[in-house]
């Protein structure tokens, strides 16, 4: 099913390997242990990317009293994260023609240009809202490279019993960021409700509290951009002097060759849509999370807890499972397999238990708590694994162009849920089963899929 793997001159590689013993590595390879600062700037940068973009969900309601911001707005501006993906084609050039140096220093601009806009206190509130969307918008144009360049940083920086580990930490940073502003936006932010005290608070001038602590957050938003922007200026080299691996210096197609051949690739086209159906679907769902566990009575300040849990927990286990992959190689499907099955649970769990009325199932904090941070775990734990099988795939093709495209897709399902929001906000039921569609939906297409190893091959044969 699908196109047939790489050819023999495809995977021949640039670097001739020496005829040194068998367990012995190739002698034109090295791995430099400036590769951890490389990818620690990364990973940074995409913590506060994910920090950004999820800012507004967690303080929903806060934002409500302080700005003026409907549950339409909420979504808009979550959903600028996902229209900054718009331009990927170009990012993706600008990677593949000059390397991750120049893409991520243009990314890091854009963030720390947009961190300027919406940082700006200006008295028309009018105006004001115009700047915050703007910022989000310069944020969200930062996405195409910090949520695809993980496996290429990896590959370029990383030997081969290191890169699924590598491409864990460098891909789930930005969820981090996203669970981190679940935490920092509630105990920063102070929650309105619908008290009597708390009207006559609001009264007295709480409206300028909740806006003065807002503004608060985003000023250490834009200070960490700009100290991060600054080191990946001074020192942030687009590859080594000596690649990792054979597979790190073998000749690749070129940018035009590569995206006919993922359009042309059923397979790719198949784990592609795995891929973006879930993980698109939750990015929009926890983007709004507040508003989805309001109806069960779940607090602001509760409902980002359930979000940093499940959002830390995925990255945990996720860099736990790339660890385990690279100890035991060609087990990504197998792998993926039971993370799906286990989201597909999960979230069936949470949607029944989210319509307790209907199901009679028991509808308590600990439950809510359990499946939701349980959904979290699984999905985005997959990502990394995701990856390193799009790129077992379909090599000869470069990483960033394929996880650029992948990325794409997952931001496309993002914009659609978010969009579709905007205009179904009262009752957000279906959400929760548009989640557990698209868990079923990726399961279903995962024990169908035929993996290949032709990365791993290169690197275990013609190595030795």
């Amino acid at each position: 099913m699908g196109a047939v793997s790489s050819t023999e001159a495809e995977r021949e590689p640039l670097l001739v390997p020496s005829l040194a013993e068998t367990n012995s590595p190739p002698v034109n390879s090295r791995v430099y242990g400036r590769r951890w600062l490389v990818l620690t700037l990364f990973s940074l940068l995409a913590l506060m990317q994910g920090m950004v973009w999820n800012f507004w969900g967690p303080i929903q309601n806060s934002a409500a009293h302080a700005f003026g911001f409907t549950k339409s707005d909420i979504a808009v501006l979550v959903l600028w994260g996902p229209v900054g993906f718009v331009p990927w084609l170009l990012f993706m050039w600008l990677m593949d023609k000059k390397g991750l140096r120049a893409s991520l220093l243009l990314s890091a601009f854009f963030m720390l240009l947009g961190a300027v806009l919406r940082s700006i206190p200006l008295p028309d509130q009018h105006l004001r809202r115009w700047l915050i969307h703007g910022g989000q918008f310069l944020n969200g144009l930062a996405g195409p490279t910090i949520m695809s360049a993980g496996p290429f940083l990896s590959t370029t920086w990383f030997a081969p019993d290191q890169r699924a580990t590598a491409t864990a930490v460098a891909s789930l940073f930005s969820y981090l960021g996203g669970a981190a502003s679940f935490v920092i936006g509630p105990l920063v932010v102070p929650a309105p409700n619908n008290t009597q005290a708390a009207i006559t608070m609001a009264a007295s001038g709480s409206n300028s509290l909740i806006r003065d602590r807002i503004q608060l957050v985003m000023y250490a938003e834009l200070a960490a951009i700009a100290v991060l922007f600054v080191a990946v200026l001074l020192y942030f080299p687009s590859r080594p002097p000596m690649p990792p691996s054979v597979a790190a210096a073998s000749q690749r197609l070129s940018y035009r060759s590569s995206i006919c051949r993922l359009l042309s690739n059923l397979r790719f086209v198949m784990i592609a849509l795995a891929y973006a159906v879930p993980t698109g679907v939750i990015a929009g769902w926890s983007g709004v999370l507040d508003m989805v566990l309001t109806p069960a009575k779940v607090s602001q300040v509760d409902a980002g807890w359930i979000g940093f849990w499940s959002t830390v927990g995925g990255c945990v286990f996720g860099v736990a499972m790339a660890r385990f992959a690279d100890s035991i190689r060609g087990m990504l499907k197998l792998i993926l397999v039971l993370m799906l099955a286990g989201a597909s649970l999960a979230s069936t769990w949470f949607t029944l238990t989210c319509l307790s009325r209907v199901t009679h199932l028991p509808s308590t904090a600990a439950i809510l708590y359990t499946s939701c941070i349980l959904v979290g775990i699984f999905i985005n734990s997959s990502v990394p694994i995701f990856f390193e099988l799009f790129i077992e795939t379909v090599y000869p093709v470069p990483e960033g162009i394929t996880c650029g495209v992948v990325t794409f897709l997952g931001n496309l399902v993002t914009g659609l849920l978010l969009f579709f929001l905007t205009f179904y906000s009262t009752d957000l039921s279906w959400l929760n089963w548009c989640l557990t569609g698209s868990c079923l939906f990726s399961l279903v297409l995962i024990l169908f899929f035929r993996e290949s190893y032709d990365r791993l091959y290169l690197d275990v044969f013609v190595s030795v």
